[in-house]
């Protein structure tokens, strides 16, 4: 298998620094070598490739920004940025796993947990020793999380929580579930420790896309919940909110990577197959096609690059992100299908990874927040009008 050399047409690598670039070359290597020559496979059978996760963690992917103090990386926003880019090069079922157990598993506990709770599993999230998972999304509220029906009853020392949630990435495998629930009205978040009695995760089967991933459902029946499991930082909807924008950054740097990985093999494609005696890649219209793709993927870069100096500058607004993850998610998407069209027959062929890109980011476009919904938030920032209802 020839390594991936990169698609830089702006010399973007230039603007990264050496520590950056490092980390980006190392996940690099690792997609390369563990994640490419098995994830067909995985793809073809349903399966989430756990083996993966005792090297993510030694390179330190998970919780990546985090203190050191965590057993966590330190790594600046760009850098985490970068391997989230790689990740979803070998997969968006590999790069959620990564993003969900940083970003809205470890995040939560380091931003609105105590100590005690800091200390007991942000270091064993960190190891990959323990996984976890994330449970706001519910069967009938999506777009509308404030319209949640899960609920937590406070009894004695303990709350009492009933309820379900649903499309919940890592939920079966999850050692922990920050989940959000209404307390008095009010939502707060907590720690569900695998085991709980009245606590199950069941998998999601049937899936055309993100199949190398493990969605689950969260099903609460009377949970018994210690009071020392409560976020206390947490309420209303602003913490969970907040959550959301760290997985929606890391999306926006993800969907670079799987459009990367279809326009180098539409480029490579289109220069090695003959037809009327010449390659493909001398014809105008599919010259055509190849410019638009690296175009779209170098503002996408420019898009992400920005975003992730003002997050480490303390400068990023959360409309922000949602420009970047509603753009590079629909032209990702875009691009794949070009791809497809590029290698005619053969994309339909899980010999190349094209077709998988694309089932893939149909459902990445969706979570997270909808196309729809980031337009939305990008419209009340520049009118100062919200059209949500």
């Amino acid at each position: 298998m020839t390594k991936f050399q990169g698609v830089d047409y702006y010399n973007l690598d230039g603007l990264l620094s050496e520590e950056e670039l490092l980390v980006r070359d190392t996940v690099r290597e690792f997609v390369d070598d563990n994640v490419l020559p098995i994830i067909e496979k995985h793809n073809r059978a349903g399966t989430f490739p756990i083996d993966l996760v005792p090297k993510m963690a030694e390179l330190g992917m998970f919780g990546s920004t985090l203190p050191a103090k965590y057993g966590c990386a330190e790594m600046n926003n760009v850098a985490y940025g970068l391997v989230m880019q790689e990740l979803e090069r070998g997969d968006s079922g590999v790069r959620s796993f990564a993003s969900v157990q940083s970003a809205l598993v470890m995040y939560p506990i380091f931003a609105f947990g105590s100590e005690q709770q800091k200390d007991r599993w942000l270091p064993k999230l960190a190891d990959g020793s323990n996984i976890g998972c994330f449970g706001l999304t519910e069967p009938d509220y999506g777009s509308n999380p404030g319209g949640m029906i899960t609920r937590a009853e406070e009894k004695g020392d303990c709350y009492i929580l009933n309820g379900a949630k649903m499309w919940i990435t890592n939920g079966t495998i999850a050692d922990v579930a920050v989940v959000w629930a209404k307390l008095n009205g009010v939502v707060h978040g907590f720690l569900v420790e695998k085991g709980t009695k009245g606590f199950g995760a069941p998998e999601m089967k049937g899936k055309h896309s993100l199949r190398a991933s493990v969605t689950s459902e969260l099903i609460f029946q009377d949970c018994m919940i210690p009071k020392e499991n409560q976020l206390p930082k947490t309420e209303g909807l602003k913490a969970p909110l907040m959550c959301l924008n760290q997985a929606r950054y890391g999306i926006a740097w993800g969907a670079i990577g799987a459009a990367m990985s279809c326009y180098d093999t539409a480029l490579r494609y289109a220069k090695s197959r003959i037809q009327f005696g010449k390659p493909i890649a001398s014809f105008q219209m599919t010259q055509e096609k190849l410019v638009h793709m690296v175009t779209e993927i170098t503002k996408a870069q420019l898009l992400c690059l920005q975003i992730g100096r003002l997050k480490d500058q303390g400068k990023l607004r959360y409309q922000q992100v949602s420009m970047a993850k509603r753009n590079n998610v629909h032209h990702a998407l875009e691009i794949a299908r070009i791809a497809r069209e590029i290698l005619g027959a053969n994309g339909i062929l899980d010999e190349y990874p094209v077709m998988r890109h694309a089932a893939n980011l149909e459902s990445v476009k969706t979570y997270e927040g909808t196309h729809e919904m980031h337009t939305l938030i990008i419209g009340e920032d520049i009118t100062g009008i919200s059209a949500y209802v």
